[in-house]
């Protein structure tokens, strides 16, 4: 299958140019919003434009939870960098009208796409967590069980800031740092991941794993193409 993947957004339209007639699946990333500069109007309407992309192609199209993104989601939790207290209500509201349309992970075969990635520290204490082994079954691929667990109370994990970023203990699927990541890549899986925001595409590939950094579209325009 011929994937494209879309790094953080924070409101840019770039995405329009990309002809998804081309492609097998489309996925996002995740920051939607919270651009430094762009319009509150501009920001709330990319992302709506963005939702209803889903609606019309809704096997296509995969939106991925940034950072950002669960702020607004999950009101007052998780707050981070670049909230825009004014934008809050309109937020929530749009991620939670809209929230089944929304995941932490899009998996196929042993390629795990996330917004920041997920390392071997984080994924075993994530699986000692007791509700976590309560709601997974044998058959969850990694990405189905972040999934379900994004729909719990336990999804406080998924969103923890590690020490790389001011938090405690190594940092959840969409707070995983570049250099936690590079240090401590999931074992078995390559990865594609934004978040940490960088001057050009970068591919770290270690025995039987890899991890790709595609956070760069405040510097280019670039969108990152697999075959999968």
């Amino acid at each position: 299958m011929k994937h494209i993947i879309i790094g953080d957004l924070h409101g840019k339209d770039c995405w329009r140019d990309i002809q998804i007639e081309r492609y097998d699946k489309v996925i996002f990333l995740g920051d939607y919003v919270d651009h430094w500069t762009l319009p509150d109007r501009v920001i709330y309407e990319n992302l709506q434009n963005i939702i209803d992309l889903k609606k019309r192609h809704h096997q296509k199209i995969e939106l991925l939870l940034g950072n950002h993104d669960v702020q607004y989601l999950h009101f007052p939790h998780y707050l981070c960098s670049g909230f825009r207290p004014g934008m809050q209500r309109s937020l929530t509201l749009l991620f939670n009208e809209h929230r089944s349309l929304f995941k932490v992970a899009y998996q196929r075969q042993n390629y795990i796409i996330s917004h920041a990635g997920l390392t071997n520290r984080w994924y075993r204490d994530f699986l000692a967590i007791a509700l976590v082994q309560k709601i997974r079954d044998e058959k969850d691929t990694v990405a189905d069980l972040v999934n379900k667990t994004e729909q719990t109370a336990q999804r406080w994990i998924l969103h923890q800031a590690g020490s790389s970023r001011g938090g405690e203990g190594p940092g959840g699927i969409t707070w995983a740092d570049r250099k936690e990541l590079i240090a401590d890549m999931l074992d078995g899986y390559h990865q594609v991941v934004g978040h940490t925001v960088i001057p050009a595409v970068e591919s770290v590939i270690q025995t039987n794993k890899s991890a790709t950094f595609i956070d760069v579209l405040d510097n280019y325009e670039y969108f990152h193409e697999i075959e999968i």
